[in-house]
């Protein structure tokens, strides 16, 4: 039994493998299906690493692309299976958000040392700096999504002015909603990065 899903799935990856590096329709029909193969290593990354759906859904977006990158360019030289190489990367990826998060959380814990300062000034005082404050991290943000690219800062924004996945995939052409959504996990990942100065 073992044997024959060995066998199975070597097969399945080496058809994967050819349709990535035939490019045209039989690229992107793999692609689809390559995500799909592997898409459970998210909750295997919040299990295993205690990070949230969405973090784990964009490292693993950015597995895959990484995958497809290593396969077309022949980085990937069949060494290992397919899975072990993807997984390797998710991995690493995962491990990579860990320690930017607990950065972040120690940036935070600095940040929170501010607010008993504020706290202590006089009520006007002290809104005058909070909206200076807000007005200087809106500020930040619309820089930083300006740095982002074209694509992602109009993904990101069509969001927040409350288009859905599906609506976002028409207007801007994507193939599926879940194209999008794997996408704007990615944008958010790469502006948070920006906003916190953490960028790999």
């Amino acid at each position: 039994m073992t044997i024959l899903r060995t066998e199975k799935q070597h097969s399945t990856e080496g058809r994967l493998i050819e349709g990535l590096r035939a490019g045209g329709v039989l690229r992107r029909v793999s692609e689809k299906e390559l995500y799909e193969q592997f898409f459970y290593f998210v909750m295997q990354g919040v299990r295993k690493y205690r990070l949230s759906e969405e973090e784990c859904a964009s490292a693993y977006s950015d597995t895959i692309i990484n995958v497809i990158e290593g396969v077309i360019s022949q980085r990937f030289e069949g060494r290992s299976s397919l899975k072990t190489y993807a997984y390797q990367i998710f991995m690493n990826k995962c491990v990579d958000l860990v320690r930017k998060n607990t950065t972040h959380k120690r940036m935070v814990h600095d940040t929170l040392q501010l607010d008993p300062l504020v706290m202590s000034l006089p009520d006007k005082a002290r809104t005058i700096v909070q909206q200076l404050v807000e007005k200087s991290e809106k500020g930040l943000l619309m820089q930083k999504l300006k740095e982002l690219g074209d694509k992602c800062r109009e993904l990101l924004l069509l969001f927040e002015d409350g288009y859905n996945d599906r609506e976002i995939a028409l207007q801007m052409h994507y193939q599926s909603p879940e194209v999008v959504k794997t996408t704007r996990l990615r944008c958010l990942g790469r502006l948070r990065e920006k906003v916190l100065g953490i960028e790999s």
